[in-house]
């Protein structure tokens, strides 16, 4: 049986606490010796993911925590970030291909998470919100 390796981190839902990802994957790709382009994809990714969780779930309320919790399993990394908001419908989420919205500052989250992890899935939970970021290691 192989063991799991787990890192977690939890913040208070205050804008300038993303800065914390970077560390936190920098553990990650220590102990998983990812390459630079799977380090590049799950920094985007996480970074996005807890950004959204901080401004759109909580919305940046200190009181309101995000976890963040990367566990190994047999060839892959699973990233969760968990708010406490009442999450989104996804297909409420603008398409930023769209002319319309190529000048937006914001609404590329969701798309860059489905562009640069193997797999991306949302879900409600009953007391937050949910998104799992997966990475293919043999890929």
């Amino acid at each position: 049986m192989t063991d799991t390796v787990k890192f977690r981190m939890t913040l208070s839902s205050i804008p300038k606490n993303i800065v914390r990802v970077e560390k936190f994957v920098g553990k990650v790709t220590a102990r998983f010796l990812l390459d630079e382009i799977k380090l590049n994809k799950v920094m985007v990714s996480l970074t996005e993911a807890v950004n959204n969780a901080i401004v759109h779930g909580n919305k940046s309320n200190p009181a309101r925590k995000v976890t963040v919790i990367c566990e190994s399993l047999p060839g892959w990394l699973l990233f969760i970030v968990n708010d406490e908001g009442r999450g989104f419908r996804l297909e409420r989420v603008a398409n930023p291909l769209k002319s319309e919205n190529l000048l937006r500052e914001s609404g590329r989250g969701v798309f860059l998470m489905r562009t640069l992890m193997d797999r991306v899935e949302f879900e409600v939970l009953p007391h937050g919100y949910q998104v799992r970021l997966w990475l293919e290691l043999d890929r």
